[in-house]
């Protein structure tokens, strides 16, 4: 029985402290908008960005992978998908323009070497 207390009690401790190492989404008013921090398991941001008040997107958002790199970046307006969004994948970087909530042109470049043009 104390076997039984004891295994109990440990798997309580490490699943308690597991739980807490997950971070809640950080959500602040910031004038008619609220601005929204969610994070990754490992407690890294995965995404910032603004909801309207009645929890539609807004403006900029970015996200990032589970290292912190910058994935993305887009734009809404009333939850609808508007301007350039930008989207980063190891050496390609794609940009897509979004017109009345809908791709209207996608543009691709792959880095394939770095050299300095002006200094």
């Amino acid at each position: 029985m104390k076997r039984l207390i004891v295994l109990t009690l440990v798997c309580f401790v490490g699943l308690t402290a597991y739980s807490q190492q997950k971070q809640n989404p950080k959500y602040q008013v910031k004038g008619d908008l609220v601005q929204a921090t969610l994070f990754h398991d490992n407690g890294l941001v995965a995404q910032t960005g603004f909801y309207t008040k009645d929890g539609k997107l807004q403006g900029e958002w970015n996200s990032f992978d589970v290292d912190g790199n910058k994935t993305a970046t887009a734009y809404y307006n009333e939850g609808n998908k508007v301007g350039t969004w930008t989207f980063y994948n190891g050496n390609e970087m794609k940009k897509v323009d979004y017109s009345d909530s809908r791709i209207a042109q996608i543009k691709t470049w792959k880095v394939t070497d770095t050299r300095v043009v002006s200094y």
